[in-house]
């Protein structure tokens, strides 16, 4: 206390000294003194509740069961708070104790407060998982299908980390022609929030107006694995509301099997790490030339098996017409093996055209993502006349024959006037 101070608690020795009165604000100054040279800086432990804000600053009362201690956090300390302080909350805070002259009470002033058993961050991300789970951000039905065989695919991720290589490796090995976009955003420390929200949000803007061929099919958010500080930027509501609201689906790649932030619980798809992420985007080439195969199998057998049950029933109709033999009954039959005839012809044709467009949609994807195109290459394809047969071996062709030659545009008609069966 200053030596112009008067010492509160001083008695007079003198009866006959002339009593000081002291004004409400010297009281209240000198308890202010008091108090913070007796307590200084403090750690307090208590309940917080009459929470309030305003202007940015928090007011609040830590009780036990035996007293309350008002409080104050001002704007400049709570800023950085994660986890919501909420009535009920038991905390621990660090501050130092002080007196409000104007309302002639003490109080702390809170520097920092966490939250008493449990970690500041995870109280925050359970606090965040109750709202949005309320909210409905979690549900199955929101989520979108993850489209198979994109041609398009973005990626948001920084472009220093691990995680982009392996993407990129995933994808360039089970299928090298997809084209991968990327859009670079910080995924840690200050701004990161901001940075991927942005670049979810910028590749939505990106496919506007575009036609679907050309727009982003799928889009993969993520990084390498770290600590829950390190992840935090994907436990951010910021994040979570843009990946909620983004039209087109996303696969959430966060850190390690074990890591599940917000952002996973949120996307249309969650990936262990980045790399099974790539994974699952994309097929292995191989396993989809497999699937083609199996597919021309499954409808020349369907095609057959058809025909073979259509002509079992005929054969089965001309049978009973036989037997039954009057000659009504004959034409009868006849004009309905001809209509029967003709509906297993239509529905055939039909069956096959709808077959033939599914192959022919999966091969020309198939073959548009290829570099390949072996008569663009310089090759040719050889048929024997008139037969139009393919000719492999020279000993099926003489001297004298005309033969037809398929080049990647037109065809070339000639005569053969020397050959080699070696």
């Amino acid at each position: 206390m200053s030596q112009a101070s008067p010492d509160l608690f001083a008695s007079s020795s003198n009866p006959s000294q002339a009593k000081h009165v002291y004004t409400v604000s010297e009281i209240t100054q000198g308890i202010k003194l008091i108090l913070e040279s007796t307590f200084g800086e403090v750690w307090v432990e208590g309940e917080v509740s009459n929470f309030g804000s305003k202007d940015g600053h928090f007011y609040f009362t830590l009780k036990d069961n035996l007293a309350i201690l008002p409080g104050v956090m001002f704007a400049r300390a709570n800023r950085e708070i994660k986890f919501k302080i909420e009535n009920g909350l038991k905390a621990i805070c660090f501050g130092k104790i002080s007196a409000y002259g104007p309302h002639g009470k003490y109080q702390i002033i809170v520097e920092k407060i966490e939250p008493k058993g449990i970690g500041s961050l995870q109280l925050a991300l359970e606090q965040l998982k109750e709202k949005l789970e309320k909210e409905g951000l979690f549900r199955a039905e929101h989520k979108r299908p993850i489209p198979y065989l994109p041609s398009r695919i973005g990626v948001v991720t920084s472009l220093s980390g691990a995680a982009v290589k392996d993407i990129l490796k995933v994808l360039d090995r089970r299928f090298s022609d997809i084209h991968i976009i990327i859009n670079p955003a910080q995924v840690q420390g200050e701004g990161a929030k901001e940075e991927i929200s942005g670049a979810i949000k910028d590749f939505n803007r990106f496919n506007e107006g575009l036609p679907y061929s050309q727009q982003i099919e799928v889009m993969i958010v993520g990084r390498g694995g770290g600590s829950m500080e390190d992840l935090w930027a994907f436990n951010e509501e910021v994040v979570a509301r843009a990946i909620y609201n983004s039209k087109i689906p996303v696969i959430s790649a966060v850190g390690h099997e074990r890591d599940t932030t917000i952002a996973d619980l949120v996307a249309d798809l969650r990936a262990a790490t980045p790399s099974v992420a790539a994974e699952l985007v994309i097929p292995k080439k191989e396993d989809l030339r497999e699937r083609l195969a199996g597919l021309f199998t499954d409808i020349k057998r369907s095609i057959l098996d058809f025909i073979k049950l259509r002509t079992s029933e005929l054969e089965a109709t001309q049978k009973k017409i036989a037997l039954l033999n009057p000659v009504v009954l004959i034409e009868q039959h006849k004009l309905r093996i001809a209509d029967l005839a003709r509906q297993i012809y239509i529905r055939a044709t039909h069956f096959l055209k709808l077959r033939q467009l599914e192959f022919n949609t999966a091969i020309g994807k198939l073959s548009s993502l290829s570099p390949l195109n072996i008569l663009g290459r310089g090759y040719s394809i050889t048929f024997k006349i008139p037969q139009d047969s393919i000719i492999k071996d020279a000993k099926f062709i003489k001297i004298g024959d005309t033969i037809k030659t398929k080049l990647h545009k037109g065809e070339i008609l000639s005569e053969v006037l020397n050959k080699s069966d070696q």
